[in-house]
């Protein structure tokens, strides 16, 4: 993880005055579905009907403005001042906008999203970006298991968007994935990318065991440190693909600042799972 850091979003309050900003009226265990903590659904909204939207505080159904304090009314960006590591579901299917948690945050946060930004100045649990449409999630700490996974039961998970996590990640980042971009500045669990349809998973850490298990198509990128890949992947040879330093100008744009220039750099090329179609690939970084 030393060869990146990030710089972006460093604004992105910066200046907002018609925000709304969400606070936890007291600390609480119990689990919180806030689905409504949305940019969608608050954009064209009183204070009072935000107030009225549904939440569950287990399985008793709720206000929001019962258990959140709420400042602001119509508007589409949305700051929540509190720890919400028990609150699930926050921006949840949201197509834009923008929503910024000064703290950690429950699992399934921006499940489904398809467009719009959230940045969590925290760590995020499971299952963040579970079925991604599109859109942008920035987790400034750790990310926990599947984030950027398929739903339950389903084998196409994230689509289009791109997911950027500054710390670790847990077991099966990017499994089923099928499009998109997922980067991760530090150490990924097993299992990342299993069973993947498409899209490009960059890891800056460790890439721990069975990456790409059962994948099909797409890329998986370590610029680290690697456990040996599974016997069902063939190394080809070494190569110095042209789309990575596309993918890297991108991250730079976003805002990671990496110390050195890591385009033009040499990859050993594996191509597997031969289990599954056998045409995806892992790039293996080879150090200098």
């Amino acid at each position: 993880m030393g060869c990146v850091s990030c710089v972006g979003f460093n604004q992105e309050i910066a200046g907002i005055k018609d925000d709304i900003v969400l606070r936890l009226k007291e600390p609480t265990t119990i689990p919180i579905e806030a689905e409504s903590i949305c940019p969608d659904l608050f954009v064209k909204r009183s204070y009072r009907e935000i107030y009225d939207l549904p939440v569950y505080y287990g399985r008793r159904k709720m206000r929001l403005g019962e258990l959140f304090s709420i400042d602001g009314e119509k508007s589409d960006f949305i700051t929540i001042e509190d720890d919400v590591s028990n609150v699930k579901k926050i921006g949840s299917k949201m197509t834009s906008g923008k929503i910024v948690v000064h703290g950690d945050v429950g699992r399934h946060v921006g499940a489904s999203m398809a467009g719009g930004e959230i940045v969590i100045r925290g760590n995020a649990a499971d299952k963040a970006g579970i079925n991604m449409q599109g859109g942008l999630l920035w987790i400034k700490g750790n990310a926990g298991h599947q984030t950027g996974s398929a739903l339950p039961g389903e084998n196409k998970g994230v689509n289009h968007g791109v997911i950027i996590v500054e710390g670790n990640a847990g077991l099966e980042l990017g499994a089923c994935m099928r499009r998109g971009i997922i980067a991760v500045l530090g150490d990924v669990g097993d299992f990342a990318g299993a069973r993947m349809i498409a899209g490009s998973i960059l890891v800056f850490g460790h890439l721990a065991k069975r990456a790409g298990a059962g994948m099909k198509r797409g890329s998986i990128i370590s610029f680290g440190s690697s456990e040996p890949l599974l016997p069902t992947y063939r190394y080809e040879a070494i190569v110095q693909p042209v789309f990575i330093g596309i993918l890297l100008k991108y991250l730079k744009e976003l805002g990671i600042v990496f110390e050195s220039d890591m385009t033009g750099k040499s990859y050993e090329r594996y191509s597997g799972d031969i289990n599954a179609l056998g045409k995806g690939e892992i790039f293996i970084h080879v150090k200098s």
